[in-house]
């Protein structure tokens, strides 16, 4: 029994990693532009099956296909971006319509182009599993892609906190006019925030796509999940949302090992709802400035 929790709280941590990976691009233009991306998770659907395609297609690893990923994702991202730039009255409601209008156009592109199978890669190491203690059992791929986002996280923050652009971003989300009056672009900032956005979901669906299995509809099931763990975490709180995707991650895993898979998306829900329940503004929502 014991073993088996272990087990189930290390896979559960594993899934966290990959939640927040997607999650924090969410809400990394959320702070910048206080719109929620609804294609967010089209957008890492896309890396994903540029992944697939790469591989299957022209042998290339998938880790390979990073940089083709990204400046696919980026150049979808840039007009998302450009469409959404052009909203002027009701920004709030007219960008989740929007979004959820392009997310729709993407999942029927990709199901046109790759149609409705479900894969996975076909690397025999990335599949391999890695034994840890003699007690906990992942795949290769679960592990290295856990440590990359962690890294990769751990980079955006410290650019939010150290570099100048950073501390744009954080300053366009807490007061977007002061910021304004202090130089700081907003434009320039949006955007910005959207590219790393884009280099997020591209590691998230590479890595998604190499540890797990990627089909069409995957693309809205990850909007919602990192829209939840956004809103569980507090809006705008970086290190709120790996605390937030590790709890999803692990209630899920422990749903899974002693309930039923079938109500593991009840399991996380259930959870969002106790957090907003006792604390409205999310775990760490006091905070209005990213990664502070």
């Amino acid at each position: 029994m014991i073993e088996l929790t272990l087990q189930a709280l290390f896979s559960g941590l594993l899934a966290g990693g990959y939640y927040a990976t997607v999650a924090v691009g969410l809400a990394l233009v959320f702070g910048a532009m206080r719109v929620i991306n609804l294609a967010h998770g089209e957008l890492v659907l896309l890396a994903a099956y540029i992944a697939y395609a790469a591989e299957s297609r022209y042998g290339i690893n998938p880790v390979m296909a990073i940089p083709i990923a990204l400046v696919v994702v980026a150049s979808a991202s840039a007009i998302v971006y450009a469409l959404l730039s052009r909203i002027e009255q009701d920004r709030e409601i007219n960008s989740l319509i929007l979004t959820f209008g392009i997310g729709i156009i993407m999942t029927n592109s990709i199901l046109t182009i790759w149609a409705a199978d479900i894969h996975s890669t076909t690397n025999p190491w990335f599949q391999d599993s890695l034994v840890i203690a003699d007690t906990l059992f992942a795949m290769n791929a679960e592990v290295v892609f856990f440590v990359g986002g962690l890294a990769l996280m751990a980079g955006v923050y410290w650019w939010l906190n150290h570099s100048w652009q950073g501390r744009a971003v954080r300053a366009l989300t807490s007061n977007r006019n002061a910021a304004m009056l202090m130089g700081v672009n907003p434009r320039q900032t949006e955007i910005l925030s959207f590219m790393i956005a884009a280099l997020l979901a591209t590691f998230a669906g590479v890595a998604i796509y190499t540890g797990k299995t990627v089909f069409p509809s995957l693309g809205h099931v990850l909007t919602v999940k990192a829209f939840i763990i956004t809103v569980l975490a507090g809006m705008g709180s970086i290190h709120g949302v790996l605390i937030g995707a590790i709890m999803i991650g692990v209630i899920e895993s422990l749903t899974v090992t002693y309930l039923s898979a079938s109500l593991q998306e009840l399991a996380g829900m259930l959870l969002f709802l106790v957090v907003l329940f006792v604390s409205p503004s999310g775990l760490f929502g006091g905070r209005r400035a990213l990664a502070r």
